[in-house]
């Protein structure tokens, strides 16, 4: 078959369509996806797809919008042997792909890329010549912008004739792509899959019931979540839609042709793309929805010893982003009832050229049976069921441990290590994440203080030399106590407020039970 042949095969999906797409690298070696309590769960190939568009809108410290710039920004994911090796995003000076270029130079050789969108032949030209083994993209509009604003101002508009006003710059770029891509030795491919079956559904209703959403409940009873969820979720998915799925059908494919990329304009491979992607959307706004911006955020729980200020703390914008990208890694968890992700950034004492400032990626990982195991057999029973030898507890590798074990590199004692986690760290957890120089924690405090007889979170509280960053309602627009002052809020301050709150509520009721007089 000749080269060009089966490029086009593989970038239309001819030769694997997507019902029969399957996902070969799993942390275990299980065929057996129908057993009971196990529920649906991200391919790996659309949680990297996932990471590296969130990793696209990561919080810039200098705003760098500008209507008239053809440049795009851009999310990278580096993956070696199924695991997650680096975070990029672009910077002032440096683009995502050349983040990585500098951060792992010939370590890349053997890794799968995923981009956000397809990456300019600069970048493209150092990647290839790294030796990675495969190169994929979001067919949207490309790094170096192909939309002009003839081509945008003509969203609303029922017809639509292509503009005459691309660049030379974009033409000439697409070219030399086209042309690395055709004679490079790395995989070049768009890799989309459908969702598990009920798995959008399943997102929804654990993002809508996760720690997050059930701590703004806890500090504030009257606060209605599910209307708060349901507006974080419609704006999300408006603003990632806008953002990521080029506009109109007819805009897209007008991009495609420009790109070289006309084949993905064949029905229905075109359909299915666009759909693919609109379903990655809709889990993306789901996921954010669950950690609202509204009036929420992290804040320094006041200890008995209070610690110097650190380095290591980060904006409210750059802590919720990253607690998101574990919140998008716990849909991977082999646990059939909790999902659990956590991301573990070093903060330099000074800034790169790379999107995310002085942060580094030091592991990120989700609660998983031990590699290369085989999943079905391995106990699947909770806490609830009497049967303590068939409960799962003694099994699982948590998320903390995942992150910790495949890290990327070591952890500095100058450096500040943030962890981001989804769930409150065990007993099991907490003398690894200090004894690994573990710095700061951000996290929800749902399970601290709880004994489960199989797992319990009695240790967190006792951590007095971690600064720890609890995800709640912002002091500054609740009607506090005196009790939480300077953003800081100590667990016993926190039941006295729930306290004050039950007790409240409670009297109200009885109040309104009560014959009138």
């Amino acid at each position: 078959m000749e080269d060009s042949e089966k490029w086009n095969r593989v970038e239309t999906g001819r030769s694997r369509p997507c019902r029969e797409m399957r996902d070969s690298c799993i942390q275990t070696d299980s065929k057996i996806q129908g057993e009971p309590g196990n529920g649906p769960r991200l391919s790996k190939v659309n949680l990297f797809t996932l990471l590296s568009l969130w990793m696209e809108l990561f919080p810039q410290e200098q705003l760098e919008e500008d209507d008239t710039s053809q440049m795009h920004g851009m999310g990278l994911v580096v993956v070696r042997e199924g695991k997650v090796v680096g975070l990029h995003c672009s910077g002032t000076d440096l683009h995502a792909g050349q983040a990585a270029i500098i951060q792992h130079g010939a370590s890349l050789a053997d890794c799968q890329l995923y981009f956000s969108r397809r990456p300019c032949a600069t970048c493209l030209k150092m990647i290839i010549n790294a030796g990675v083994s495969q190169i994929s993209f979001w067919p949207g509009d490309p790094e170096i912008s192909m939309l002009t604003s003839a081509l945008t101002n003509q969203t609303n508009s029922h017809s639509y004739s292509p503009p005459h006003s691309i660049t030379e710059e974009a033409a000439l770029d697409a070219m030399a792509t086209e042309k690395l891509k055709s004679n490079s030795r790395p995989h070049i491919c768009v890799q989309l899959q459908p969702l598990a079956p009920g798995l959008l559904q399943f997102v929804y209703e654990t993002s809508k019931e996760c720690d997050f959403m059930e701590r703004l409940t806890e500090d504030d009873p009257e606060l209605n979540t599910e209307e708060l969820f349901n507006r974080e979720r419609i704006k999300h998915l408006r603003h990632f839609s806008r953002h990521f799925l080029v506009g109109t059908s007819e805009q897209h494919k007008h991009i495609l042709i420009q790109m070289g990329l006309e084949n993905f304009c064949v029905e229905p491979y075109f359909s299915n793309l666009r759909h693919n992607m609109r379903e990655l959307v809709e889990v993306l706004a789901a996921v954010a929805a669950g950690v609202p911006q509204q009036n929420c955020g992290f804040y320094r729980e006041q200890m008995a010893t209070s610690l110097p200020p650190h380095h290591g703390e980060v904006s409210q914008e750059v802590a919720r982003h990253c607690i998101i990208q574990a919140r998008l890694l716990e849909y991977r968890t082999e646990d059939p009832k909790v999902g659990v992700g956590a991301v573990i950034w070093a903060k330099g004492k000074s800034a790169g050229c790379s999107g995310t400032g002085c942060l580094y990626l030091v592991g990120c990982g989700y609660n998983a049976y031990p590699a290369g195991s085989k999943y079905a057999e391995y106990p699947q029973m909770d806490n609830k069921q009497e049967d303590r030898q068939r409960r799962k507890y003694r099994y699982i590798v948590h998320a903390e441990q995942n992150a910790l074990t495949f890290r990327m590199r070591d952890i500095k004692p100058e450096e500040a290590a943030m962890l981001f986690v989804t769930k409150c760290p065990c007993d099991e957890c907490v003398p690894l994440i200090k004894g690994a120089g573990i710095t700061h924690i951000y996290t929800s405090d749902q399970d601290r203080d709880k004994d489960k007889g199989d797992i319990s979170y009695l240790r967190f509280s006792l951590l007095k030399d971690i600064n720890k960053f609890i995800w709640q309602r912002s002091p500054s627009v609740s009607s506090v106590p005196s009790h939480l002052a300077n953003g800081c809020i100590g667990k016993h301050s926190r039941q006295t407020e729930h306290e004050h709150y039950r007790n409240k509520k409670l009297c109200t009721k009885r109040c309104s039970d009560s014959p009138a007089s």
